[in-house]
């Protein structure tokens, strides 16, 4: 009797959590991360994209604005944010996330910048600091060079535009794409001409051009910085899973400079940079998988190993 109601018991925390387990995969088989179009959000979704295909999740990583992003955590049209950069994205921030909105979930990367930046050349005559800008305006066409519209840091120039901060009351900001940017700062490099525009690390614009951050910025760019990994509320609790992984995900900004310089110097898809990034680091792959499992809860280190 004894045994047959053991049993029972048995067969009934199997059922349960089979259903739990289908319960799950039903809410985070698919996993929808957010994407800027920025070269470093590139890398790191593409790794938790790797990962999450060899675990046997299905990512699907959406191209939009950072302000629209936010909007989608809030909404449930997004689960995941690789790419909370603070405190650039400090407005965003606290109207989403210290308010309870957004869950921060960790974070990713550390001893970022993110400021206004110029040739090395131009700096050595003299343009280091946010107020060298307009005494050297003659060098600059007054001209600030931006990111995509929306991004916070741009928003950040031109409230200094706007306030007339530094001088640069008569400035004017020029919103492009990432890309675009670059274009526009390597042209003028070539021709050793000056250009201000928005630089960050990691990225290999570090790399590929001689530049300088300059300082004095700091009320609208910060120090140095971090980037954060935001989910929708909620959402590390629906997916435990899922929140592992993500937990275990950081990075390093060689890691990041790498992967990144393969695509852009090196014409290698950013899946292909990935996936050669990864397989040649195991040590750092079991690190990211180390109490992770597949949707099916088998061993995740070796799925995915299996996957590469």
């Amino acid at each position: 009797m004894r045994k047959t109601i053991s049993a029972v018991i048995a067969g009934s925390v199997m059922l349960a959590a089979t259903g739990l387990q289908a319960q799950e995969d039903k809410q985070c088989a698919t996993v929808r991360l957010g994407d800027p179009g920025w070269s470093d959000i590139a890398v790191t979704n593409g790794i938790a994209s790797l990962l999450l295909e060899g675990l046997g999740y299905k990512p699907k990583v959406m191209t939009l604005g950072v302000p629209i992003i936010f909007a989608g955590l809030t909404k449930d049209q997004l689960d995941v944010f690789l790419g909370n950069w603070m405190p650039a994205q400090q407005d965003n921030y606290d109207k989403f996330v210290a308010s309870g909105e957004i869950d921060e979930h960790s974070v990713n990367l550390t001893g970022t910048e993110y400021t206004l930046a110029v040739p090395t050349s131009v700096w050595s005559e003299g343009v280091k600091r946010f107020e060298d800008l307009d005494t050297h305006a003659e060098l600059f066409d007054k001209t600030i060079y931006g990111i995509a519209a929306g991004a916070p840091a741009n928003l950040s120039i031109q409230k200094m535009i706007d306030q007339d901060e530094f001088g640069l009351g008569d400035w004017r900001l020029v919103e492009s794409s990432e890309q675009a940017m670059l274009v526009q700062v390597g042209r003028a490099v070539k021709r050793d001409k000056g250009v201000v525009f928005l630089g960050w690390t990691p990225h290999p614009m570090n790399v590929q051009y001689d530049i300088k951050y300059l300082k004095g910025g700091e009320a609208y760019f910060g120090e140095s910085g971090t980037v954060n990994t935001l989910v929708r509320k909620g959402y590390a609790a629906q997916c435990p899973n899922v929140g592992k992984l993500l937990s275990n995900l950081q990075f390093t900004q060689e890691m990041e400079n790498a992967i990144m310089d393969e695509v852009l110097a090196r014409n290698a898809s950013n899946d292909a940079a990935v996936k050669a990034w990864v397989k040649a680091h195991p040590e750092v792959l079991e690190g990211w998988l180390q109490g992770v499992k597949t949707r099916e809860g088998k061993d995740g280190l070796a799925a995915v190993k299996a996957s590469l």
